[in-house]
């Protein structure tokens, strides 16, 4: 396993707080749109368009999206950004999270548009996790995978960047 993906599946464990599924113990929403504004505003600059914004989320282990529309870059599809409520973590994907397995992301998702957005993210603070580390099976400390159906196993992903 690559240096960088045990440092994130270390962090990953350190927040997994079966306590807090929505927001870790110390969140501080004010902070936390604060700085999801500031994002999306500097997305609006680096890729010179308007980007679409979720801010209404509610009963979910995330605070937001940003949508860099896909006239605006270089890979030819948007570019999702999800922002966790935990531990400044950030999901960047192509097109729709899901819409591409690892192979393909890799080979699609053009090196200028990921070094745009990771400049951004690295300004702020955020820390990128891979889209794909976060497909793996959830088998954390919390009660995620008890309160799931079999039939539908929550991941990492669950845990961190969807609804609960």
């Amino acid at each position: 396993m690559p240096h960088d993906d045990q440092r994130i599946w270390a962090l990953l464990r350190d927040l997994d707080d079966p306590g807090h599924l929505e927001v870790p113990r110390d969140y501080d929403h004010t902070a936390a749109r604060a700085r999801f504004e500031q994002l999306a505003a500097r997305l609006d600059q680096r890729f010179h368009c308007v980007c679409g914004v979720d801010r209404g989320v509610q009963d979910a282990s995330y605070h937001g999206t940003i949508v860099i529309p896909a006239a605006t870059t270089a890979s030819g599809d948007r570019i999702t950004i999800t922002v966790s409520n935990f531990g400044d973590l950030v999901a960047m994907t192509l097109g729709n999270p899901g819409s591409y397995d690892e192979e393909e992301e890799h080979l699609l998702f053009e090196s200028t548009d990921r070094r745009r957005v990771e400049d951004e993210l690295e300004a702020l603070g955020y820390t990128a996790v891979s889209e794909h580390l976060l497909q793996r099976r959830y088998d954390g400390a919390g009660t995620l995978a008890a309160s799931s159906p079999a039939s539908y196993p929550p991941t990492w992903w669950s845990r961190f960047f969807d609804y609960l």
